[in-house]
């Protein structure tokens, strides 16, 4: 067994979409990055593949090659697990966290853990999404992003 945690952030902008957990969660702001920039995933990806030591996200979908551009970061989080199964891992559990001033993402979070679960071949009881502010007092607590964090346990 291993464990691994992962931590991303992307900063809020207009006239962009936000998706956390693969959900899409209506808003005036969406996160900036190459990918659909869905933090929560980002982060549980890195988690996964730093549990097996297989590098990060940037490694194997580097934001250099277009095939990325506007990625489904559910999608990607697929993939990081067929490349877990490749190297003879598998995820166990998940738990993960949130920071988000603003929207509240508490009604989304059912659908953000089932979401999750299907990715990574889990139970959705193994998979924990919780949501924090970080009381206003950064960037993401003055609205200006969001981020991530998450820590897994991969077995064989």
């Amino acid at each position: 067994m291993r464990i691994g945690q992962g931590y991303d952030v992307h900063r809020l902008v207009p006239g962009r979409k936000l998706i956390l957990g693969g959900v899409e969660i209506a808003g005036e702001f969406g996160l900036l990055g190459h990918s659909d920039a869905d933090v929560l995933c980002h982060a549980i990806s890195d988690a996964l593949l730093g549990a097996a030591a297989l590098g990060d996200i940037g490694v194997h979908f580097p934001d250099s090659e277009a095939a990325y551009r506007g990625a489904s970061s559910i999608e990607l989080l697929r993939r990081v697990v067929e490349k877990l199964a490749e190297a003879g891992w598998r995820p166990c559990n998940i738990d993960s966290t949130v920071v988000l001033q603003r929207p509240k993402i508490a009604p989304y979070i059912a659908q953000m853990r089932q979401n999750i679960a299907d990715a990574v071949c889990l139970p959705v009881d193994s998979v924990s999404v919780k949501a924090t502010t970080s009381e206003r007092m950064d960037a993401v607590g003055r609205g200006e992003g969001a981020a991530a964090m998450a820590v897994v346990l991969i077995d064989q």
